[in-house]
């Protein structure tokens, strides 16, 4: 029992860490030009999906200037890692055809 009660401060604090993470994502593809339904499905997939590095990568993304839910998918391939790449076109394919929510 002791055991137990010392592990689910350790459990709600990775939880926290994920909403934070998918929190700051949804918002890093938002001010990239994504729309916000879309954002929100994508980052929820995102954040299971990538290390926190790569998403870091994918904050840097943002830009003073709007552009689409495509341009951000160019943006996306600079970065150069084939995991992140997927991931991101998987994640807007899935959440823009309505397959996911």
């Amino acid at each position: 029992m002791r055991r137990l009660l010392l592990l689910v401060p350790l459990l709600l604090a990775g939880c926290v860490e994920q909403h934070i993470a998918q929190g700051r994502m949804q918002s890093a593809l938002v001010n990239s030009g994504v729309r916000p339904a879309v954002a929100h499905c994508m980052a929820a997939h995102m954040v299971d999906k990538l290390t926190i590095a790569q998403l870091r990568k994918l904050q840097t993304l943002q830009g003073p200037g709007k552009r689409s839910t495509a341009d951000y998918l160019i943006a996306v391939k600079r970065i150069n890692d084939p995991q992140v790449v997927r991931v991101s076109v998987a994640a807007a394919a899935l959440c823009m055809t309505g397959w996911e929510h």
